[in-house]
């Protein structure tokens, strides 16, 4: 696989595809068929790029982001929303059921290298294309120019807890491990920087886990704020942290890695054209966007991220 990621230091130059877009199947065996925030669900015609998305509201929003701009730019284009966790949509992406997906540059990195020890954002890019090479020989995968919005998981206390227990980072929080229940998704249990992480490298170890599959939303928050968890998994960049006066926990050994955002395409039925208008995106889409989509999608205005996503485009006259 040739490296497509080249960020805009200039550290290597784009690689031009030959492939051009390939006739497509609907995606059937991916998981989570439903369409809870009101997206049309559709693996499009023959010829178009279909844009999956995880199961949680920041992946949909930036999947109908990315959808809105190929169509804006003349590229027909469709989403397949909530498709499910990392594990599940990667395997669309394998068997070329979806072309595109907004990613997290770290935490792809350790689910194609569970080994992999870059931290940095500069780091993590450089290692990506060989990680998906040896992870995926058979799949043509690629990754394109980071942006500058970065969402990571962080460990998260109510201002109560942190008070209670004299709680600033993970490392105070390791003092105080087996007293405490911990709330994150089922895969939180196994992956890296989840509960592995935490042992490997601040010796904790909770005294209790509690699955909560939100991706951070309302469950994961109220179990937080109700005392059912003590601490809980929460995206850097949900609303509900602001809003409800909640501590992130300051991680000085770097359990939680640099996490930009950028498209996973497959090389194969992407054009170069496509890729530009996708670095495009990329090159505008900030954490302060994040930030304020988030909130319009998950917080009082309850919007749906196409419609949240049309109106970011048309602000950056991306709309077509």
């Amino acid at each position: 696989m040739k490296n497509l990621s080249h960020p805009r230091a200039g550290r290597r130059a784009m690689m031009g595809l030959a492939g051009g877009l390939t006739a497509m199947l609907a995606l059937t065996a991916c998981g989570a068929n439903s369409d809870p925030q009101g997206e049309t669900e559709s693996a499009g015609p023959a010829g178009s790029i279909v844009v999956g998305s995880a199961d949680f509201p920041e992946s949909q929003i930036i999947a109908e982001i990315y959808a809105g701009a190929l169509n804006g730019a003349g590229i027909e284009a469709s989403t397949k929303p909530n498709i499910g966790s990392r594990e599940i949509y990667y395997q669309a992406m394998e068997d070329g059921s979806i072309n595109v997906i907004p990613e997290y540059s770290g935490n792809l990195l350790l689910l194609a290298d569970p080994e992999a020890t870059a931290a940095s954002a500069e780091d993590i890019m450089a290692a990506l294309p060989d990680a998906l090479d040896a992870k995926s020989p058979d799949a043509s995968l690629g990754v394109l120019e980071p942006s500058e919005a970065e969402d990571k998981d962080a460990l998260v206390v109510t201002a109560a807890t942190a008070e209670e227990y004299g709680l600033e980072s993970i490392a105070d929080l390791a003092e105080v491990c087996g007293e405490i229940t911990i709330g994150a998704p089922s895969t939180f249990q196994e992956r890296a920087y989840g509960l592995p992480g935490l042992k490997e490298k601040y010796n904790c170890e909770p005294g209790g886990f509690e699955a909560l599959n939100d991706g951070g939303g309302e469950l994961t928050l109220q179990a937080l704020l109700n005392d059912d968890v003590q601490v809980a998994d929460i995206y850097t960049t949900t609303p509900s942290i602001e809003d409800n006066d909640l501590v992130v926990l300051e991680d000085p050994e770097d359990n939680f890695i640099a996490q930009q955002v950028l498209p996973l395409i497959n090389t194969d039925t992407v054009s170069e054209e496509a890729q530009n208008v996708l670095n495009e995106v990329s090159a505008q889409l900030t954490t302060e966007d994040l930030l304020s989509l988030n909130r319009e999608v998950s917080g009082d205005e309850k919007r749906a991220p196409a419609d949240a996503a049309a109106d970011w485009l048309a602000d950056k006259g991306l709309a077509g």
